[in-house]
């Protein structure tokens, strides 16, 4: 029988996750569907519930505003996701008669590999800009990646309750700070993780403009649409290296694949090759 999947989020209508997927499912021979559903935080119970009928669903993406209310739709939470509270991806998992909802996090696997690939050091200087899921994502993917600390620059520093039990939870110190002091401080960092909307660092790219400063680390700008954001045109014409967020999508969505199809080893680097295709992103050099 035919099976669905698809990522939910709002608003939606820019994902590029049916690309990779469909991509992805058409090498491998599986039979799964993949769109991409509108529903809002709000509108997000009654969506779940109404799937507890329905039999035929593999797995869901959930990108924002979902990936934290998506944590009280679960019947279970995996791996880094129970630490970080924040699912970016659900797993229907038959346990006799009933099917179960399996909360996972791919981002933290999608920005490590991202940042990898772009070739950061050892034991990296790290910033962070944002402070929700997302940015908790990438809390547990600085400590992956080496990092000792990091510094997290969000808009108001009485929030950031998710960044903070992240830093609790994988055990990377972390000081959050005012967002007006990010410039300076961010070009002097191996690794930066912008975790903004698009367009959200956009007074901050002009402001790194402005103060002519050079840089020399890797900057991934989750968001890719519009594609160069100014961030990351600013973060370039510093000297630094730059990766879209559509790396880091590719690899998270490849891990989803993984997790949908049970297929671990057979989502390998043609697989991960055919997904890049979709989107016109470069493959991958070995």
């Amino acid at each position: 029988m035919s099976q669905r999947a698809a990522v939910l989020g709002h608003p939606i209508s820019h994902s590029k996750s049916p690309a990779l997927h469909r991509a992805a499912y058409a090498l491998l021979g599986e039979d799964i569907s993949y769109s991409a559903i509108d529903v809002t935080e709000d509108g997000l119970p009654a969506f779940m519930a109404a799937l507890r009928s329905e039999t035929d669903w593999r797995g869901l993406s959930v990108t924002m505003p979902l990936k934290s209310a998506m944590l009280h739709e679960m019947d279970e939470v995996r791996g880094i996701a129970q630490i970080l509270k924040v699912v970016n991806t659900v797993v229907f998992e038959a346990d006799g008669s009933v099917v179960r909802r399996i909360g996972y996090n791919t981002d933290v696997a999608g920005i490590v590999n991202a940042v990898r690939h772009a070739g950061s050091p050892p034991a990296p200087s790290a910033g962070i800009l944002g402070g929700g899921g997302t940015a908790a994502a990438a809390v547990a993917a600085l400590k992956d990646l080496g990092a000792t600390s990091a510094d997290v620059f969000v808009r108001d520093v009485n929030r950031g309750a998710e960044v903070k039990a992240a830093s609790a939870g994988v055990g990377l110190d972390i000081r959050v700070l005012p967002f007006s002091e990010a410039a300076s401080a961010l070009a002097a960092a191996d690794v930066v993780i912008s975790t903004l909307p698009p367009r959200g660092a956009d007074a901050l790219a002009d402001e790194l403009s402005g103060l002519r400063l050079s840089a020399d680390g890797v900057l991934l700008d989750a968001a890719y649409d519009p594609w160069p954001s100014r961030i990351a045109a600013a973060w370039q014409n510093a000297g630094g290296r730059v990766v879209p967020g559509l790396e880091m999508l590719i690899y998270q969505a490849a891990e989803q694949v993984r997790l949908f199809t049970g297929r671990g080893a057979d989502v390998n680097e043609k697989v991960i090759d055919v997904m890049c295709d979709s989107v016109g992103a470069p493959r991958r050099v070995l």
